[in-house]
């Protein structure tokens, strides 16, 4: 495939389109309703309530929308009535149960919500909710889809999926529906005839303001930045993929924007969205560059591991397809999407009023960084 250069998918292409947002009340979908109203979007928001201290409510994401809906992903009916009701010209379909470790605790749910969740949005789609136009659908699933044997090689589209936790396997899944669905109902060699483009992307992880989810990283960082007291991991020596939430959200986005342009079933397809494999630190590397520039001196405890559940040590992702065929590269390295993931917890510690101004302030950032290309 040839590629496609790093400025021919302007953004700008999104406005005034109808775009659907599931899982617009989590962390990586507040950031995206907030991106796509800068840029001109409708957007209507599909998920379940958001959380009380969440970034959809400190930011005041529900001003962006142009409709909100708060509908379980695993609701059938409610899914195909909320895609009848805004026609869509693009899916951007993040809504999923997100945390490997709930995954243990609730693995019907897990399963349910990222497989059966996936089939239902694309189901609506394959029942004709979105009315007669062109759709284009990005499916969002994770890193973690693959068989990860941890030897440390690049993670490729193309490699086995699976997956050790029930997470990861209920992603793998989600991938294979992808694939049925689009074989199935929207196969690229007849667009003409079925209107809906679809692709799946897979990211790694997400670093940036706003996030206060239990059990992940940064956030347990910032409370025990906030309660003065050392942050205990489990997994110092864990190597991930990190990146700020806005490097694969522009991924998405100029995925979205492929499928609706010329020849797209160039993009029908699954691609990685990852850093630089300089981005690929580890746990104890990211908390000291975060925690040390939220509080100096900031410590760090190795807890005991007991009774611990699988998690994969060793994570890479390959982004050569993103890079070659879509034009797409990370615009924040691990220094800069640490520095900006500081500085945006510690404006909004000084000021708890000021989650929107620092959103758009990064955002006006990555944008001007983009250009800059």
């Amino acid at each position: 495939m040839e590629a496609v250069g790093l400025n021919a998918t302007p953004l700008d292409g999104l406005r005034d389109r109808s775009v659907l947002v599931t899982g617009h009340t989590g962390f990586k979908g507040s950031w995206l309703t907030l991106w796509l109203r800068r840029l001109g979007a409708r957007v209507t928001g599909l998920s379940l309530p958001a959380e009380p201290r969440s970034l959809f409510e400190l930011a005041n994401v529900r001003d962006a929308l142009h409709a909100h809906h708060e509908v379980d992903v695993r609701d059938a009916d409610a899914v195909a009535d909320v895609v009848a009701s805004c026609r869509p010209q693009f899916v951007l379909h993040l809504a999923a149960q997100s945390l490997v470790r709930a995954s243990y605790e609730q693995p019907l749910e897990t399963l349910a919500t990222n497989a059966q969740g996936t089939a239902n949005v694309l189901d609506a789609l394959r029942r004709g909710a979105h009315g007669e136009q062109a759709c284009s659908v990005v499916c969002v699933t994770t890193d973690k889809c693959y068989r990860n044997d941890e030897r440390g090689a690049p993670m490729r589209e193309d490699d086995p999926l699976g997956g050790h936790d029930p997470y990861s396997a209920s992603k793998a899944m989600a991938e294979h529906v992808v694939h049925s669905y689009r074989a199935s109902f929207f196969p690229p060699a007849q667009l003409e005839r079925h209107g809906v483009r679809v692709a799946s992307a897979r990211a790694g992880n997400v670093l940036g303001g706003g996030d206060y989810a239990a059990d992940r990283i940064v956030p347990d960082l910032v409370r025990a930045v906030a309660a003065g007291r050392p942050l205990r991991l489990r997994n110092p020596d864990s190597v991930r993929p990190w990146q700020h939430v806005l490097d694969p959200l522009h991924g998405y986005l100029r995925l979205a924007l492929a499928l609706a342009g010329e020849r797209p079933e160039r993009y029908c397809d699954a691609f990685n969205f990852g850093p630089d494999l300089d981005g690929c630190t580890t746990v104890r590397e990211l908390v000291e560059a975060v925690g040390g520039a939220l509080s100096p001196g900031f410590g760090v405890e190795v807890a005991a591991d007991e009774g611990a559940v699988h998690e994969a040590k060793l994570l890479r992702l390959a982004t050569e397809r993103a890079r070659d065929v879509l034009g797409w590269q990370s615009v924040w390295n691990f220094p800069n999407t640490t520095a900006r993931t500081a500085a945006w917890y510690a404006r909004h510690a000084a000021d708890p009023s000021a989650a929107r101004e620092a959103c758009d302030a990064d955002l006006e950032a990555f944008e001007r960084d983009l250009a800059s290309r």
